[in-house]
């Protein structure tokens, strides 16, 4: 990423978060067989970032203590309620990193479930409803094995040296999202 898109994404976030926003307005699909993820973290970052209700905004939550970094862009599905108690997370297969803030129309091809400090986990896996590239990618198969490994042994190892234990429980397929993200969606709205 250049330092020009780096500015810019800033700039841009600056512009987007300096008024309230309201996640309820945000829907977690905007059209059947496709999620909102509001990205939090883009690919190839270090840093953790998360969106803080309290401050209405961005907030950096640590910086990774190993080398690995984020391999996609990697954030939420707002107006869902998943059994950690935080919104359901959603990693989103792109070429270019975009940036905190950005929400991207995402169609879902699987999950990777895993235990994250003793609690499930799940994180569904997207490519962009937009991007042509992506057009044919409509479920796991459709991925290179070893990309689905190299996510898998990122969650499997990005906390090792923080002494925090994570398991990989294995991929489902794009089935089981959908009757998690319904089950999300319900929880949200109690």
């Amino acid at each position: 990423m250049t330092a020009n898109a780096i500015c810019f994404g800033c700039i841009l976030v600056l512009l987007i978060w300096r008024n309230a926003v309201d996640l309820t307005l945000i829907p977690p699909q905007p059209k059947p067989g496709v999620l909102n993820v509001l990205i939090e973290i883009p690919a190839g970052s270090k840093n953790k970032y998360e969106f803080d209700k309290d401050l209405n905004a961005f907030a950096l939550d640590r910086v990774l203590y190993s080398s690995v970094q984020y391999p996609y862009d990697y954030g939420f599905v707002p107006n869902t309620l998943a059994d950690d108690g935080d919104p359901l997370d959603g990693m989103v297969l792109i070429d270019q990193p975009t940036f905190p803030g950005c929400v991207i129309p995402a169609r879902p091809i699987g999950m990777l479930e895993m235990v994250d400090g003793g609690d499930r986990d799940e994180k569904i896996l997207c490519v962009p409803d937009k991007d042509p590239r992506y057009a044919g990618i409509k479920s796991l198969k459709d991925v290179a094995p070893h990309r689905l490994e190299e996510i898998a042994e990122f969650f499997r190892s990005y906390k090792n040296l923080e002494k925090k234990v994570t398991e990989i429980l294995g991929w489902k397929d794009v089935e089981e999202v959908a009757a998690l993200v319904e089950t999300c969606i319900a929880a949200a709205k109690k």
